[in-house]
């Protein structure tokens, strides 16, 4: 149960949105810029950016949307996402986009955590100052994201099916889009 009364059933972010619009309509922006703007990196690389640092953050909600997210645009789908959330060391994605988690995780723990190793190994595995730049910016956002969703104790459905549901609204439709409306036992 929320801490705060949000005159909403919606869980999630989505409930805290309901309650404030005008704080929403900034964040989902800032989301539509970061997740599907343009970018070299695929708009699933950096959900899965997202995702992980949610997992490192131990956010459900954020999680689970975010894996459905990635996971309905990366050709091995969730069985990748599960994959780099246990071990991205491990996982069979490519050197880049592992050094760039490494990145991500380096900002989860704290800001000057990120250190010239970090960068180092991901500028020799091609990636550019803009996808670092971009990275430590999903990963700074997540923080944030995770921290407001579980601050104030919003819901996280336990059926993934409903994130996916949603996944597929989200993929076609954005961030800035008007959310569809269903029930919420079926929405993250």
């Amino acid at each position: 149960m929320p801490h705060i009364t949000l005159g909403s059933d919606a869980p999630g972010i989505r409930g805290l949105f309901e309650f404030r619009p005008e704080t929403a309509r900034p964040l989902n922006a800032l989301v539509e810029t970061l997740l599907r703007g343009d970018s070299t990196l695929s708009r699933g690389e950096r959900e899965l950016i997202a995702a992980y640092v949610s997992s490192l953050n131990e956010c459900r909600f954020c999680y689970s949307s975010h894996a459905a997210f990635a996971a309905a645009q990366l050709p091995q789908g969730m069985t990748l996402v599960e994959q780099v959330r246990r071990d991205p060391a491990t996982a069979p994605i490519p050197a880049k986009l592992r050094a760039l988690l490494g990145i991500a995780a380096a900002v989860q723990r704290g800001g000057r955590e990120v250190g010239e190793q970090e960068v180092a190994a991901a500028l020799a595995e091609g990636a550019t100052d803009l996808e670092i730049h971009d990275t430590v910016l999903i990963a700074a956002a997540f923080c944030m994201f995770n921290r407001y969703v579980d601050g104030l104790a919003t819901v996280a459905p336990d059926d993934p099916d409903g994130y996916a549901a949603v996944a597929q609204w989200i993929v076609s439709e954005g961030y800035v889009a008007e959310p569809p409306k269903v029930e919420a036992a079926a929405r993250p």
